[in-house]
Order: structure tokens, then sequence, then C-alpha cells
């Protein structure tokens, strides 16, 4: 039997605690002393997903939160901190990642009395019913094209972490900051990946502060954006998981049979080489789309369906990479719902697990709250009382 005398908080991640155990009889006990650790993560399972919302179709957060748990998803991510979303997910289970919007650094990186008011307002009022587990400061702003928000990402995150600190949520709210594979100068083969030389001097010093407080890098990994761009070097089989040759990377002698796990240790190797190899690699969105326009290779249902099945059924078996063996790979899946008024090729609007109706966009092992055949949103509260219904029927 083991008694927990006392716990000891050394930053976000580690806790911890001083023990007694002890073993025998009456006539005689054994008694041993140690201290453990307790790890506190952001993202607790393997399998995530993005809960995008741009689009004007889908369901209220309610019916999606009925929808995740049907689902059995415990993990999800938005893109910024919607009060009807928290609201919804109070009570859940579900652990999500909050954003802090691009536009709102600038103004969060002049004063921490800023970034502790945003988290009053956004953060603090919904803990602990709803599982706020993470902060994403900002969204792919290193590699991107506004040189200013490069400049406010650390100071940002600085004052988000300290805010967190003075309300006492900094041991259970992760601060992080998701990026794209632009901030790499190259990732083939995996180990020659490198941090680009305009972008080192701003990820350094982000990368030690994030050391500091034990937060992972999160990547953005897509083999269907490597594919599309180019489908005539790179084999599609090698992209969606599926039989092929693979390819051997001659400094490690290491054999990759598909590119995500190569592009989530061309991640660790960047990070070894700026003098971060103990920072876990985590990924924060992952894809493929099941439409897409004529110049973008790839792009159907079929590929979208093999992807995302192959994806899910490798994350389940909860193993690593090559380079990373004993360190399981997790990913937030992008995303959620087809979303409907996103900018930019059809392709953008069409990364969705689930159709705006609630039904299945292809079938990877989910089922959807309404028949994939229909063709008008049903009521979900209306699904789920026939569902509960059927339940007690079975069970008489």
């Amino acid at each position: 039997m083991c008694y927990i005398l006392e716990v000891f908080h050394f930053g976000p991640h580690e806790i911890f605690y001083f023990c007694i155990s002890s073993s025998g009889t009456d006539a005689f006990y054994s008694c041993t002393i140690f201290l453990g650790v307790l790890t506190v993560n952001a993202f607790t399972g393997t399998y995530g997903v993005n809960y995008g919302r741009i689009a004007d179709n889908i369901p209220a957060p309610q019916s999606v939160v009925t929808l995740l748990k049907a689902a059995k998803i415990k993990n999800t991510r938005i893109y910024d901190a919607d009060h009807s979303v928290l609201t919804a997910l109070k009570d859940s289970g579900i652990e999500i990642i909050v954003g802090l919007g691009n536009e709102f650094l600038k103004e969060i990186s002049v004063a921490e009395d800023r970034a502790l008011n945003w988290i009053k307002e956004n953060v603090e009022p919904f803990l602990p019913g709803t599982r706020i587990r993470g902060i994403a400061v900002g969204n792919e702003i290193l590699g991107g094209t506004d040189m200013e928000l490069w400049e406010v990402l650390l100071p940002a995150a600085k004052n988000v972490y300290s805010a967190l600190e003075k309300l006492g949520l900094h041991k259970t709210v992760e601060v992080s900051s998701p990026h794209s594979e632009a901030v790499f100068a190259n990732s083939f083969p995996p180990s020659a990946c490198i941090f680009r030389e305009d972008v080192s001097p701003f990820m350094k010093p982000l990368l030690q502060f994030f050391s500091q407080i034990n937060s992972p890098f999160y990547i953005n990994a897509y083999p269907f954006l490597a594919y599309k761009n180019d489908p005539e070097h790179i084999d599609v089989n090698y992209a969606l998981f599926q039989k092929n040759p693979g390819i051997h990377d001659a400094k490690t002698n290491l054999h990759y049979d598909n590119m995500f796990d190569a592009q989530v240790d061309a991640a660790y190797a960047a990070l070894e080489k700026a003098g971060f190899e103990k920072t876990e690699v985590i990924v924060s969105e992952t894809g493929w789309a099941s439409r897409g326009d004529d110049n973008e290779a790839g792009a159907n249902e079929k590929n979208a369906r093999t992807y995302n099945y192959n994806l899910r059924k490798k994350l389940a078996k909860k193993k690593g990479t090559p380079y990373k063996p004993k360190v399981p790979v997790r990913a937030y899946v992008f995303a959620l719902f087809n979303e409907n008024l996103k900018p930019g090729p059809t392709s953008e609007r069409n990364f969705g697990l689930f159709k705006a109706d609630g039904s299945i966009s292809y079938d990877i092992g989910f089922t959807g709250l309404v028949p994939s055949s229909a063709s008008s949103l049903l009521p979900f509260k209306v699904v789920a009382s026939c569902a509960v219904s059927l339940l007690l029927i079975f069970a008489l």
C-alpha cells in the first residue's frame, strides 16, 4: 500500500510526490520511502481532432460534443476561445487546447496584464469543468510573411505563461505555439532537416523558453501538401501509409515506409541540431483533402479515407517513429468538419472527417450522428434520444 504524504510542483509538467510504501503483517512491516514524478500534459492520448469552425452550416457546439463523445475522441483543438464551445464542453471529459489568435499577439506582447485579462475572460471562468489543457499562442507564425508577428511571438508567450503563474494555472494549462513545415530549410532525408537561417534567431529563443517550461514542439505535418506539390517525385503510397519501397536515411541507417514518420523525425533532427534534443514533437495538424481543384494532385475521397484510416490505426498502436521508437506519436487530425467558408483552393474546404450534417465524409471507423446518405440536417437531440431508447430496449 502506498500513501502519498506530500506533493511538490516544479513547472507545468512535473509534479513530484513524497510517498511511503508499506508491506508485511501485524508482526513485521517494511517501509520504503521514495520520490515519484507525475507528468501533466495538454495531450494525454495519441489521437485528437482539430475543431475548425470557418463555416455557416456546421452543427451547434452542444451537438458537436455529442458527436465527439460518440466517436470517443477525447482530445481536441480550437483556433480561438469561443465561449459557446467551452461551455458545451463542460463536464464532457474532453480535453481541449484553445487558441490565442494571431490578431491578439501584438497586444498581448506589450504587457502581462493584457494576457492576464485575456485568460481571466477566456480560460479561468471555464475551469475546472471544461478541461482546458493548453493555450496555443498564435498559429504558424514563424515561417509566415508577417515579420512583426515573428518579433512579438516570444514576448506574447512569456506574458501568457506569467499570467497563468499568477492565477495558479501554469501547472495544468500548457503554453505552446504550432509551426508549419515552412520553418525548415530542408527535410529530406529526415536527418538533414534544419531550421531556416532566417527563422533560427527567433526559433531558438522560443524553444529555449518552451524548454524551460517543458512544452513540446508542435508541428503541422501534411504528407498531402508535400505530395500535391511534387506528385512526379513522391510515391503516393509512401504518403498514404500503403505498401511501398520507402526511403533509406544513410546518416541514421533508418528506413522509412511512410512520409508522416519521416516528417516527425525531420522535426526531431532540426530540434537536435538547435540544441533541444529532449523536446517532444507533437503533430498539431495533419490530414488529407477529399476534394480539390484540377491542379491539386491526390485530393480525392479515396486517398483521404486511406490516409486517415491508416493514420488512426497507426496512432492507436501508441508506437514511436524510427528515430524515436519509445516516444508514442501524438497527432491532431485536421479537421472535424468540412468548412465551407474557408478561403483558398477547393481542398481547404474539404478536410473534414464529417460532413456539415453530422454524417461521416467516408468510413474510417467512426459513426456519424445521422446516416451518411442523409441530405438534410436532422436534429442531433432527436438522434441521440433514439439511440438511448434503443439501448434501453436491448437492455430489457
